[in-house]
């Protein structure tokens, strides 16, 4: 409907063009907006606005043309001139009654488009280290990734969803000493676990697996693996209420004591046994991370190892472009990137003067990788704490010479359980935090995915479980699977009664809707098409389970006012189609976020 309206302003703008009443240097593409008073029409342009700048016209005596020269059409009653030059579109009834053949046709297809026109963005999103379990943080960021990436597919972008496995740097050689270090516990060493080791139960897991496969043979002396390891800082068992450490409690750092640890184990394991338990526990806990996401509904076309950009030479090559293009300098040992010159608020290590190269040096070899691979868009996913890397990322892409607009970074805040009107507290160094898969398991994948895009991404959510898991109106996803639901249980009491149901075709029939009901419903069965695609380009998902809601809203409104199956068999058949083009809208928008359309409730 939309675009039979952009097409009947193209029309007149073409007609103005060659009449000679309107000399553009380019017509502009005609931008469309439902009003949001209906006494001001239904949709209203600015078109004349824009062109009166460009040709120095008058916008109302423009728009006056643009309205003569408007093509007729069935769907339009009326055309008004409002304003400084704003159009506005009044359409027939009829307008929005023969929409309801054209969802019914298009089915599954509805409310898709080609306005991507098959370029190719890139969404990366949840990477998160594989350093333990996806944590409901993780959630929010891969159903808002997945959404985002379904939406753009769906209006015709080429998608490209990606994860980048952090399989190197110490936050992996933490991990691996802590398996360890828990290996040999069980091996029966006594020892003081490192306050910034990763305490979970899954250590344990894979460190039990190492110990019921090896036995001993990765065994060494507590005594040894501790020798002339600085002194650990207290941890948070160490610390009485106010956070200060208690009499008996280490005095040291945490950070060089782990770091000790990490070298020690290096060195008493060897290359070989090192990466052996450095190996087991990436991997035990990646294939962990495929499964939860792969349960959660989340697939990946690429899952993008770090280690492999050191391989390949992508990290070599990409600190030799910086050093050729003169952004890179020496000091105190080190290698530094002058990202300072591109707008960061300091110059950034890309060497380090033990000759390692940084996590940013990977960051800006994976960035410049995506881009050479022929993304006309790159769009990241981080969470909302990573706030402060974007301005080096771009720096580093503007320096290597490559358009660092073509980049989008979008951050996504942390989500707050409640459970009984009470925060759940989370701390996952500690090894303290709700799973994403035992939030599945308590309120449910439709849930889940609904909840996480229900607010923008840069917006805190709170998470009600005990709303997630109620079946009332209050809960939103089940308010709009209700709507579904209900449709499919007035088929089948029609099929129980005897009553034919099957649509006549067109638009037969369909000038008996004239409830105020099911005019309500009709225009929000319109926008449809409309909310996807601006929630795809926008990357807002939040607009789409807004609008289901609204939609599930006016279905329940109707169902509640007014009888389906009548006896009148013309009202019926009108009334029938009404309710599937609604059941189809619904199923289709609950498709996109990830949520199913149950047919029974």
């Amino acid at each position: 409907m939309k675009q039979d309206i952009k097409d009947l302003i193209s029309a007149a703008l073409t007609a103005l063009v060659s009449r000679g009443q309107l000399d553009a240097p380019e017509l502009p593409e005609p931008m469309l907006e439902r009003t949001r008073d209906t006494a001001h029409g239904d949709f209203a342009t600015n078109v004349a606005m824009v062109l009166a700048k460009l040709t120095r016209a008058k916008p109302r005596d423009l728009a006056q043309r643009l309205v003569e020269a408007l093509p007729s059409s069935s769907l339009v009653t009326r055309v008004e001139i409002a304003g400084p030059g704003f159009i506005n579109f009044f359409l027939a009834d009829d307008a929005y009654r023969a929409e309801i053949p054209r969802i019914l046709a298009a089915g599954h297809e509805f409310g898709r488009s080609r306005i991507g026109a098959g370029q190719r963005v890139q969404v990366e999103f949840v990477s998160a280290n594989p350093t333990g379990p996806l944590h409901v943080g993780h959630g929010r960021g891969a159903a808002y990734g997945a959404v985002v990436a379904d939406l753009l597919a769906a209006v015709g972008f080429n998608v490209h969803r990606e994860y980048y496995v952090n399989d190197a740097g110490r936050q992996m050689d933490i991990l691996c000493t802590s398996v360890w270090l828990r290996y040999l516990e069980l091996c029966g060493e006594d020892l003081r676990f490192p306050s910034n080791g990763y305490r979970g139960d899954y250590v344990w897991d894979i460190a039990a697996t190492l110990h019921r496969e090896h036995g001993d043979a990765y065994r060494h002396p507590t005594e040894e693996v501790f020798a002339g390891v600085p002194e650990d800082a207290a941890s948070a068992d160490e610390r009485d209420e106010e956070g200060n450490p208690l009499p008996d409690a280490p005095g040291g750092d945490k950070e060089t004591h782990i770091d000790g640890l990490i070298a020690a184990a290096k060195h008493l394991l060897g290359d070989n046994r090192y990466r052996y338990v450095f190996e087991l526990g990436l991997n035990t806990i990646l294939d962990d991370i495929r499964d939860d996401l792969s349960g959660f509904g989340v697939e990946y076309q690429e899952w993008y190892s770090e280690r492999s950009l050191t391989e390949s030479g992508a990290v070599n090559k990409a600190i030799e472009r910086l050093r050729a293009g003169g952004h890179l300098y020496e000091l105190n040992g080190a290698l530094w990137f002058r990202s300072t010159a591109f707008g960061d608020e300091k110059d950034r290590v890309v060497v380090r003067d033990n000759g390692q190269t940084t996590y940013f040096a990977s960051d800006i070899a994976y960035h410049m990788d995506k881009l050479e691979r022929g993304f006309d868009r790159v769009i990241d996913i981080w969470g909302a704490d990573h706030h402060g890397y974007i301005p080096r990322v771009k720096a580093a892409l503007q320096a290597l010479g490559d358009d660092a607009d073509r980049l989008d970074v979008l951050l996504v805040q942390f989500a707050i359980l409640y459970r009984d009107g009470v925060k759940v507290p989370m701390s996952t160094r500690a090894g303290e935090f709700v799973t994403l898969r035992e939030l599945r398991h308590e309120v449910g994948n439709d849930a889940a995915r609904f909840f996480y895009v229900m607010r923008r991404c840069e917006q805190h959510l709170d998470f009600d479980l005990d709303l997630a898991k109620s079946e009332s109106s209050d809960n939103p996803v089940y308010y709009v699977q209700y709507a579904h639901a209900r449709v499919c249980s007035v088929l089948r009491q029609a099929a129980e009664k005897g009553m034919a149901v099957d649509p006549s075709p067109g638009v037969t029939n369909l000038e008996r809707l004239v409830e105020d009901h099911e005019q309500a419903l009709l225009r929000s069965l319109t926008r449809y098409p409309e909310v996807v695609e601006t929630a795809a380009l926008k990357a807002e998902p939040h607009q789409l389970t807004q609008y289901l809601r609204e939609l599930a809203n006016d279905f329940h409104t109707y169902y509640n006012a007014h009888q389906f199956l009548v006896e009148d068999a013309v009202l019926r058949d009108a009334r029938i189609k009404l309710i599937l083009a609604a059941r189809q809208a619904l199923r289709n928008g609950l498709g996109l976020l990830g949520v199913s359309a149950p047919e029974n409730m």
